[in-house]
């Protein structure tokens, strides 16, 4: 596989953004972060693995809370000194954790999708605060669903989100990890149904495994942005610290419908973010990007944050005109 980021995807200069080093508190692995502007402030609520690391990897080892830093131009952060939510502060016997935050603004306030492991299946929630020390959760949907992100507005009188069920049992033994991206619509963001396929794995371009959504869509004036993750295995082992990893992830990304998101205008038929440097190549899961941010700037500049080897948080720019023209393929 020898796709390269295009030219137009500027990363950041001082990448990684945000690590371990950053963190004043137990932390092994800074990832899959959630990003927004609010309140005048950029702000960032990271999944934040610890309690192991490369030396005494083991599955069942570790636990995971939710992190919360700030910044004013988008690349120097600031990591608050506790963690911001944390499974165990629910008193829920059936909830192991809460992990994989995306950020979305909307009428003031800041709702947070989040994954939830339980005792019974892996789950996609919706929160909402307005401080980041107190969250309501609106909803859990039930197994398996996860890598929800909810569009900064409402569509036709109704809130809609993009979302990736996992049917194992659905497909059949060629496409059992092909999973999809589907779409979900709520009057209240409480109860959700509607429930439509947006786009399907054997459908995404460069993929030969499952896809999901990567950060909250962004409305502009020809269709809304919308990033997604791929995957590709591999038969071959990838380096990284989880013995025997073989799945190759990239940034992608599309163009919705204004007024009918399920409906795609645009896609890119090359990886728009490709695993290349050391930090996306090696660490707990190497060769892996993971977009969950997307903030469009007045200026046009569009920041993309991700995750890197699932160890590290970083970002990259693109101009808005660029990323139109790709998902055209005018470039």
């Amino acid at each position: 596989m020898d796709w390269k980021t295009p030219d137009f995807i500027k990363r950041c200069p001082t990448n990684p953004i945000l690590d371990t080093g950053k963190v004043p508190y137990d932390a092994a692995q800074i990832f899959n972060a959630g990003f927004a502007r609010y309140n005048g402030r950029y702000v960032c609520v990271f999944r934040n693995d610890y309690g192991r690391g490369k030396e005494d990897f083991a599955w069942g080892k570790g636990k995971t809370n939710l992190g919360l830093a700030f910044s004013d131009d988008g690349i120097n952060w600031s990591v608050e000194s506790r963690p911001c939510w944390d499974a165990a502060w629910l008193n829920d016997k059936e909830i192991r954790r809460i992990y994989d935050p995306r950020l979305t603004v909307i009428d003031g306030k800041c709702y947070i999708c989040f994954a939830v492991d339980t005792c019974h299946g892996v789950r996609g929630g919706i929160a909402v605060t307005e401080d980041f020390d107190k969250f309501e959760i609106l909803s859990i949907a039930v197994p398996e669903n996860r890598n929800m992100v909810l569009f900064p507005e409402k569509i036709n009188g109704l809130y809609m989100r993009l979302e990736r069920p996992m049917p194992v049992y659905g497909r059949s033994a060629q496409f059992k990890e092909s999973f999809d991206i589907w779409s979900s619509k709520s009057p209240d963001l409480k109860f959700w149904g509607e429930s439509a396929l947006v786009l399907a794995a054997e459908n995404m371009p460069c993929c030969n495994c499952k896809i999901g959504p990567g950060a909250p869509p962004v409305k502009t004036p020809y269709g809304w942005l919308a990033l997604t993750h791929f995957v590709n295995k591999v038969d071959y082992e990838l380096k990284a610290w989880h013995p025997g990893w073989n799945k190759a992830y990239y940034g992608g990304v599309m163009l919705l419908d204004l007024e009918d998101p399920n409906k795609i205008i645009g896609i890119g038929q090359a990886p728009l973010l490709v695993p290349e440097t050391d930090y996306e190549l090696d660490g707990f899961r190497g060769s892996v990007i993971f977009p969950g941010g997307m903030i469009l700037e007045d200026n046009g500049e569009v920041k993309i944050y991700y995750g890197a080897a699932d160890t590290v948080e970083c970002l990259a720019t693109a101009d808005v005109n660029d990323l139109l023209k790709f998902v055209k393929n005018e470039i």
